[in-house]
């Protein structure tokens, strides 16, 4: 019997992108456009990048972008559920005015950091994330800052964000006052990079390194021979 070259499995593929099918309209019905430049909103879009393609740089990049952060979101919702306020980038999860259906939908922080670790396992590691996903991600910091609302401002619908990747600091109901805002930006940006982004890319580089070598597509097709007889 042959053997397909394809690294991930077809049901995965489905269900991430039946999932996306229904998470994206509904996030922008209750959350509006601004939501998806969140850093894990576009991982997600990344992944499916990877996920059709099998390529590594999107899935690459979504991992150095968002691993880390996803493990502080599962920490503070931890926390939360505990009564332990930690960072407080969960208190929505525990916000009666969104339905549970809503907020079911944003556990997809708990499974993703799983699913990119998954992919970067099967399809190795693009060493050019680490400036790829720090172009994205500057980018996204720069139009959060200068063209969507700030923390502390007052929106017609409460479920609508402010302060879009915390560009305004940590807490959306006021912004930070002990720097300057422009220097707080360009502190949070470098921080980003120099906190998140190279740690997890020398990690995964080296863990990536010790990855089985996967079989070249005409090796599988000579073992499937093989195996036929």
């Amino acid at each position: 019997m042959f053997r397909t070259s394809s690294h991930l499995p077809l049901p995965l593929k489905v269900l991430f992108t039946a999932f996306l099918a229904v998470m994206v309209p509904v996030y922008w019905y209750n959350y509006g456009p601004s939501n998806f430049l969140y850093f894990c909103d576009i991982s997600l879009l990344l992944c499916l990048i990877s996920v059709w393609t099998e390529k590594a740089l999107p899935a690459s990049m979504a991992a150095v972008g968002i691993l880390l952060p996803q493990v502080l979101w599962c920490a503070d919702f931890v926390g939360e559920l505990l009564g332990v306020r930690l960072l407080g980038m969960t208190s929505y999860m525990f916000d009666e005015n969104r339905s549970l259906f809503l907020r079911g939908l944003s556990f997809f922080h708990g499974w993703l950091p799983f699913l990119l670790v998954y992919l970067v396992r099967r399809l190795g590691y693009d060493k050019r994330a680490i400036w790829a996903w720090t172009g994205v991600a500057w980018a996204l910091c720069l139009v959060a800052y200068f063209f969507l609302p700030p923390a502390g401002a007052v929106m017609p619908d409460p479920k609508i964000p402010v302060n879009i990747n915390y560009v305004f600091g940590f807490d959306d109901a006021a912004p930070q006052t002990w720097l300057p805002a422009p220097v707080y930006l360009v502190f949070w940006m470098l921080a980003l990079l120099v906190v998140a982004y190279l740690p997890t890319h020398f990690v995964l580089r080296k863990w990536s390194a010790r990855r089985p070598a996967q079989p070249a597509p005409m090796q599988l097709v000579v073992a499937g021979m093989q195996e036929g007889h």
